[in-house]
């Protein structure tokens, strides 16, 4: 599958459900039916958005980075391409991708890879394993599934790029997203998306500027 499949969406942002804005560096949780459709809008470009997703149902059921990667044989998503879940099943399918390229293998940054990558006095700064930990610990959505960091997989980089080199290390380049940019995706199943707006200063991922984006929900289509 093409990693650059540019599909325009038709829907009116004037018709959607939710639309909100997620500040930068701040988590944001939500609920989404089957059949709805979600986007996730880069407004400002280059602005990684670490996301996981489970099963509105069963929260061991959750996003899987090895199905979604071995089923489609490709490490970058796009349009076209469906989010597996650890059971197998799919829980997701991008319809609508104005980036074209997505991330699946980097991961979220966190203290300890922060510390690791570029230096000791990096510890403090603001993760996206903390966005993480923090929804999980006090957001009601995560609490009435009784969720913890027991529960966090590998997750997606949408918007980010993480070119794969010839003998296999990954490299933190340049963003391909531009203000506006967007990924669009409609719901297999029932499902909750946890997402951190990626705060990391430590590499061009955001720019070395985080900032908002924007997320819209669509009624079942």
């Amino acid at each position: 599958m093409s990693t650059h499949n540019l599909v325009e969406s038709t829907l009116n942002p004037d018709l959607a459900v939710v639309n909100e804005v997620c500040a930068a560096g701040e988590p944001w949780v939500k609920e989404i039916k089957k059949g709805q459709v979600f986007r996730i809008v880069d407004l400002e470009g280059n602005q990684a958005v670490d996301t996981l997703f489970y099963s509105a149902h069963d929260a061991t059921e959750r996003y899987s980075a090895s199905d979604t990667i071995s089923r489609q044989h490709s490490l970058y998503l796009t349009a076209g391409s469906k989010l597996y879940s650890n059971f197998g099943n799919v829980m997701l399918t991008i319809t609508a991708d104005t980036c074209g390229r997505h991330d699946t293998v980097g991961g979220a940054c966190a203290a300890e890879s922060n510390t690791t990558r570029y230096a000791l006095e990096k510890y403090p700064m603001h993760s996206c394993r903390d966005n993480f930990l923090h929804a999980l610990a006090h957001d009601p959505v995560c609490e009435r599934f009784g969720m913890s960091k027991r529960d966090i997989p590998a997750n997606i980089n949408f918007f980010m790029n993480v070119p794969v080199t010839e003998a296999g290390n990954l490299e933190f380049a340049d963003g391909v997203s531009a203000p506006g940019k967007y990924v669009e995706m409609q719901a297999e199943m029932d499902v909750v998306v946890l997402i951190s707006n990626c705060p990391q200063l430590n590499n061009p991922c955001n720019a070395y500027n985080p900032t908002p984006i924007r997320l819209l929900v669509w009624p079942r289509m």
